[in-house]
């Protein structure tokens, strides 16, 4: 039951399991990840298939051809796929203002070009989704960037590469990655609500949704469960990175569910049970301890996480007594449209309602919040 497969369409970034563990405070302490041998790792743990930044491939190999053919060599050889790609627009000093949004014209021209020639690989791999995360699109003082004239640019980024998909005739959607901060001291398009409403001002809204990130959402002090139900709500959901945060601190990338466990029981709830059918992916980090035996340690408990709350959350709406108390609490008569068919607002003169009396009546959602809390703990 807890033992992934391909058919649960678990995903890693190669930049996951191969981060170095270099940090602002201290150098590596792992040596780099060879791309293949990422393949071949995370297959023989029953992942579905890994995704890569346009310079992940180039972590041993630097030659960006062989490294493309040794890539696709492992992906055939285990039959893992490629759902998503990205480009890195933040490592590099020359984006240091920003990529879409450098004050610099030739700083965007660079990004630009950047990203269609990692697009036309994405395209050859097999990618259906490009994550745009604007890491460095932003500021840290409101002196240095005009954010209305900021947010043209980035609007005229996007215009360009849909339209440049199009023309190409690839089958690929991006997804904008919102975060709040980090590494700049403001991030345009910090939440899903921003990023929704940036997305319907694109000439092809259609071709743009939403990659929402666990530590992203909780960095902002929002809740990724609600963030992600709206993303669906609106058809958005393109993609989701799953990892574990400890409230609005620093980006920590932990494994996922190891931070607010709940959270990550009622967002696996979601995932499961409304609609969503892209991939699991998981952006996260091993911990900065860990050796190789770590790693591979960290990459499965990802997916084990996953898999015993997707149990847990089956269970819960299976419980009889759950299903009572969700009765009791009225939380399927939200489903009932406000208005009856045929009803116009002039009907609702016409009700007859004690507000005072209903006023009175419990909705009982401790004991909803208790019930699932003993699903959680498996005392249940």
């Amino acid at each position: 039951m807890y033992t992934p497969t391909p058919e649960d369409r678990f995903t890693f970034g190669l930049w996951t399991v191969g981060w170095q563990a270099r940090d602002p405070f201290g150098d590596a302490t792992r040596a780099p990840l060879d791309p293949v041998e990422t393949v071949h790792r995370l297959a023989e743990l029953g992942a579905y298939g890994v995704t890569f930044h346009d310079d992940d491939l180039l972590a041993v190999e630097p030659d960006r051809d062989k490294a493309i053919e040794k890539f696709k060599k492992a992906l055939a050889d285990t039959g893992m796929k490629v759902p998503m790609a990205t480009t890195n627009l933040f490592t590099h000093p020359i984006f240091k203002d920003g990529a879409f949004t450098s004050n610099d014209r030739e700083v965007r021209r660079y990004a630009l070009r950047k990203v269609m020639r990692n697009l036309d690989l994405a395209a050859e791999l097999g990618a259906k989704t490009y994550v745009c995360w604007g890491g460095r699109e932003g500021a840290e003082s409101d002196a240095a960037k005009d954010v209305r004239v900021a947010l043209d640019r980035y609007k005229e980024g996007f215009d360009l590469l849909c339209q440049y998909v199009i023309d190409k005739g690839y089958d690929i959607r991006f997804a904008v990655e919102p975060k709040p901060n980090e590494p700049r001291g403001d991030i345009l398009l910090p939440t899903i609500g921003h990023a929704l409403a940036f997305i319907n001002s694109l000439e092809h809204p259609e071709m743009v949704g939403l990659n929402p990130e666990v530590g992203h959402e909780q960095m902002a002090g929002l809740n990724m469960v609600h963030a992600a139900a709206q993303a669906l709500w609106a058809g958005k959901l393109f993609h989701i990175d799953l990892n574990g945060q400890h409230g609005p601190k620093y980006d920590q990338d932990l494994v996922f569910g190891h931070g607010d466990l709940k959270s990550a029981f009622f967002l696996v709830d979601l995932l499961e049970h409304g609609g969503y059918d892209g991939p699991r992916h998981f952006d996260y980090k091993p911990l900065r301890t860990e050796d190789s035996t770590g790693v591979w340690a960290s990459a499965e408990a990802n997916m084990r996480t996953y898999l015993l709350l997707r149990e847990r959350a089956r269970a819960f709406r299976a419980d009889p007594e759950v299903r009572e108390a969700r009765a009791a609490a009225g939380l399927d008569d939200l489903a009932v449209p406000t208005l009856a068919p045929g009803e116009t607002y002039a009907d609702l003169a016409g009700d007859r309602f004690d507000p005072d009396a209903a006023a009175e009546r419990g909705l009982g959602y401790e004991r909803l919040d208790q019930l699932a809390g003993e699903h959680i703990l498996g005392a249940r």
